[in-house]
């Protein structure tokens, strides 16, 4: 499916941003990128130690750099990190280099997701229900204003979420192609 735009996921730790992302990618025959990874590929240093070593301003600035990277690339399924909307650089090169889809899900579900991940140094804490209702309010505006399609995937297979965003990126890339479709169907 050469016609598609680049497709980027976004939405918060625990969506599915990644798993998704690969499926996509595999039934597009495109090559996936996960920004994070591709951070931790280029430092040879996992996400927490960045943290660590450069706090995180230091960790934004390099994830802005990997996301104007991956968004210029041609014919990929990107899946960004939780907080790369928190830029708005990383917004407007989102929004301009491709199909924007929000992963939605729930606080609830976050927690069953990231429950034994200790790679997201934002959840190193006490309290990590608290810190998820926090970023979820200061980021889903974001989310929302970025995104051209939004999709839930709480209690919803991979496969499923997969087919609905290739439903719904087609709808976007050729509106009188449905019209059409609908129109035959229709018609006696």
């Amino acid at each position: 499916m050469q016609d598609f735009p680049n497709l980027f996921l976004i939405g918060p730790m625990g969506a599915g941003k990644s798993t998704i992302g690969r499926l996509l990618a595999a039934e597009l025959s495109r090559t996936f990128y996960d920004s994070d990874h591709a951070i931790q590929d280029r430092c040879g240093a996992d996400i927490p130690w960045i943290f660590d070593v450069e706090g995180e301003p230091g960790f934004r600035q390099r994830e802005l750099q990997m996301i104007d990277e991956l968004t210029r690339l041609s014919c990929v399924v990107m899946a960004t990190g939780g907080g790369a909307v928190l830029h708005q650089d990383n917004r407007r090169m989102l929004r301009e280099r491709g199909t924007v889809i929000y992963l939605m899900t729930t606080v609830e579900q976050q927690l069953k997701r990231t429950a034994k991940d200790r790679n997201r140094p934002l959840l190193q804490c006490a309290n990590r229900e608290q810190v998820l209702n926090d970023m979820f309010a200061a980021r889903d505006p974001l989310y929302r204003a970025t995104s051209d399609i939004s999709v839930r995937t709480d209690r919803r297979s991979p496969r499923a979420v997969v087919n609905e965003i290739l439903r719904r990126v087609r709808r976007l890339a050729d509106p009188l192609e449905n019209i059409a479709t609908l129109n035959s169907k229709v018609s006696p």
